[in-house]
């Protein structure tokens, strides 16, 4: 290259960019540096954080020189760029030291009662290894682990957990001081009970699981934690009695649980049920949803395999039926006597809300059908649309009400159900668009969804009913026949984890299906059902002495 020097005295050459013809070989080297540096972030696609620590320092080890850690990150973590990473770098016992944290997530008291312990160290205190001392002598708190790979400490402070860095070692050390923002347990809306507790799960695992533990003294209830997506890192776990569930059961869940390969699930709960269940298009619940502990506590003492996931307040409950979902808490803190007329009042309503639209407009439509001595059923007068079209517009007037009573403020949802009710609905009749007993039936059938327990199955049974009416319109008694038959058999291919949806109907066992029927005593169900396929059926001794089984988990 020619180079020349101009009237300032710089080099100058022909084919440099004028840009660069004032700047010295140090800054042009930082500037190459940089657009390189750029170039590798922006290039950057990892999945993970285990694939992001091997992008930027080709290892997952954990560097001596606690300037490459902060370099590693910067990138990785935000460190420097996120207000809420913050690494406090100080020197105690001679070492420097760079406690990792998220602010958000610390707790500030035991960090502190660390801390001071620690200042209070002297070199001469502190032995060669240095993290190790701190670890087995000098830090006053009880979750401490230590963590030799980068990826893992990153996913440990994600989660809220505090990292302590020591210049000149491979190690870290992570302490739990975790404190997650949580609301106190409330009676859940969807589950009300006039006798029982009040509390109801959180959205933070660690209260969920210990409400479950109160009303569980096992040693057998097992909690199992793992990590569901990628990015997310959602804290899934699953919940058992060793020695009562079927131990192929838990296998199968657990392990489609770990298959799950996902950026995440902020959904939480409903995200992992179609992972996992794999339902398609099948509108009906393959699993419950309860938001009550003492619930719970009930299904697994039946042996039945319970999913908890953070940030959900609710938890799923796995093998289930279509009997399960029609059940209610309310049934069993009542007599035996009372408990079985509210479960058939329960069950009246959603029969009710699956089939008596259908039935009414099919007299309408036929009046051939009709029982001696109810002539009267059906409209008494001519109206402007007709019957299926008035159900329809009915269907979805009452959906968006419901939609509307969800999004509306607690004060005004008093007056919008006084506007759809009574100018809405009265003022449709009386300008003759709709029937009565169109307006009737459907508020009635609208009280027997809203009776469902499971909230999903009222739903699913929302959908039937439209698709029946509309198969009686068309087809009049052969539809109705021929969309009760379809619906009893898609229900009965339907699988919960292998098990049959409609048992102890199909396959029947009459036993079982009297228990679902008739809420026994207490001392009068000593089985546990056989659906669950427990390794130990027997709720209490059946001799007279009373005399104690040997537990199988002893064995």
């Amino acid at each position: 290259m020619d180079v020349r020097s101009d009237s300032t005295g710089h080099d100058s050459g022909e084919g440099v960019p004028e840009e660069l013809m004032h700047k010295s070989p140090y800054e042009i080297q930082k500037e190459e540096e940089q657009r390189a540096y750029e170039k590798k972030k922006q290039d950057e696609m990892s999945d993970s954080v285990e694939e992001s620590v091997q992008y930027w320092q080709d290892n997952d080890d954990i560097s001596p020189r606690m300037s490459d850690n902060k370099y590693t990150l910067k990138q990785i973590l935000g460190l420097g760029e996120s207000f809420d990473v913050n690494m406090r770098e100080m020197v105690l016992g001679g070492k420097h030291v760079g406690l990792l944290l998220l602010t958000g997530f610390a707790k500030d008291g035991i960090l502190l009662e660390v801390l001071k312990r620690l200042t209070y160290l002297s070199p001469d205190q502190v032995t060669g290894h240095a993290l190790k001392s701190y670890f087995e002598c000098y830090i006053p708190h009880i979750q401490v682990e230590r963590v030799d790979k980068m990826s893992a400490v990153i996913n440990k402070v994600l989660t809220g957990m505090s990292a302590m860095f020591v210049e000149g070692d491979r190690s870290v050390l992570i302490m739990d001081t975790r404190s997650y923002p949580v609301r106190s347990p409330e009676e859940p809306s969807l589950e009300r009970v006039v006798r029982g507790s009040r509390d109801g799960f959180t959205e933070t695992l660690l209260t969920n699981v210990t409400l479950v533990r109160r009303r569980i003294r096992d040693p057998g209830l097992k909690f199992e934690i793992m990590q569901v997506g990628r990015r997310t890192q959602t804290d899934v776990c699953v919940v058992y009695i060793d020695d009562i569930v079927d131990k192929v059961q838990v296998d199968s869940v657990r392990e489609k649980i770990k298959r799950v390969d996902i950026d995440g699930i902020p959904a939480a709960d409903k995200q992992l049920e179609e992972a996992i269940i794999n339902k398609g298009w099948n509108p009906f619940p393959l699993v419950r949803y309860s938001e009550r502990p003492d619930v719970t506590a009930s299904h697994l003492l039946e042996g039945r395999v319970v999913i908890f996931v953070d940030t959900s307040p609710s938890v799923m409950i796995l093998p289930t039926t279509f009997f399960d979902l029609c059940e209610h808490a309310e049934e069993n803190r009542q007599t035996a006597f009372m408990g079985t007329y509210l479960r058939w009042v329960r069950f009246a309503g959603i029969l009710i809300s699956l089939f008596l639209l259908p039935l009414w407009m099919l007299m309408v439509i036929d009046p051939a059908l009709k029982p001696i001595g109810l002539d009267f059923i059906g409209p008494q007068e001519n109206v402007k649309l007709p019957i299926i079209l008035q159900f329809l517009l009915i269907e979805l007037g009452v959906d968006l009400l419901r939609m509307a009573a969800v999004h509306t403020p607690t004060p005004l949802a008093s007056a919008m159900g006084l506007i759809a009710a009574i100018l809405v609905g009265d003022i449709a009749v009386k300008t003759g668009y709709f029937v009565n007993e169109v307006v009737l039936y459907m508020a009635i059938a609208a009280i027997g969804m809203f009776a469902t327990p499971s909230y999903e199955l009222g739903l699913a049974n929302r959908l039937v009913r439209l698709v029946l009416l509309i198969a009686v319109a068309i087809f009049k008694v052969p539809g109705f026949v021929v969309g009760t038959t379809l619906l009893i058999l898609a229900l009965t291919i339907h699988r919960s984890y292998n098990s049959s949806y409609l048992w102890p109907f199909i396959p029947f066992n009459a036993k079982a299906l009297g228990n679902f029927l008739f809420r026994l005593p207490l001392l009068e169900s000593k089985k546990r059902p056989s659906f669950n396929k427990t390794r130990d059926n027997t709720k209490m001794p059946d001799d007279p002495d009373g005399e104690k089984r040997k537990s199988k988990k002893h064995k």
